[in-house]
């Protein structure tokens, strides 16, 4: 007897695995058309959302890659202008050196020595894009002249650069230092 009420026992315990298996499985509610189409017409509206967030994240990357391109260039193109600002005094001196020179037999040899090493000085820098400003005559622009003083003058118009006191250099296209320049008034 006990057999018979074990198999019972176990049938009963199957018979209840079953059910709730069942109860597991059972397909959820049905949703309507409606709600399938609200759902689809969110879900799309949210896709829709992350491919523009995606574009304008690679919009963005792409700018970033740009930019830094042409800072790098930009950088290449100027890495000499701190060495060479540092060198235009030494310029500015040999200019100066050369024209005070004293007379003499012996000091023309000298100063064509001073003059040989001055123009070979000069052709260095501008091969890495130092130039010279042409200032005299020239109309007055605060962008590439420091007016130091304002002069009267019947040759020129009014705000012309009559005088430069001090060369202005440009390295490449940008201003490296301004010419110190008198203006008419």
């Amino acid at each position: 007897m006990e057999i018979n009420e074990d198999l019972q026992d176990a049938q009963m315990n199957e018979e209840a695995a079953a059910q709730t298996a069942d109860a597991e499985t059972e397909a959820p509610p049905r949703e309507s058309a409606e709600q399938l189409q609200e759902r689809v017409a969110a879900l799309t509206a949210q896709a829709d959302d992350y491919m523009q967030r995606l574009a304008r994240s690679q919009a963005d990357f792409d700018n970033f890659r740009k930019r830094t391109i042409r800072e790098k260039e930009e950088l290449g193109k100027y890495a000499s202008s701190k060495l060479i600002s540092e060198l235009l005094p030494v310029i500015d001196n040999f200019g100066r050196a050369l024209d005070t020179r004293p007379e003499g037999e012996a000091s023309e040899s000298f100063a064509k020595g001073v003059q040989m090493i001055y123009r070979q000085f000069e052709s260095v820098l501008q091969a890495e894009g130092l130039t010279v400003m042409d200032t005299i005559g020239q109309p007055f622009n605060p962008e590439f002249h420091q007016a130091i003083m304002q002069v009267e003058s019947d040759e020129h118009e009014e705000g012309v650069v009559v005088e430069e006191v001090q060369r202005g250099y440009l390295l490449k296209d940008k201003v490296l230092r301004p010419a110190m320049v008198k203006v008419s008034g």
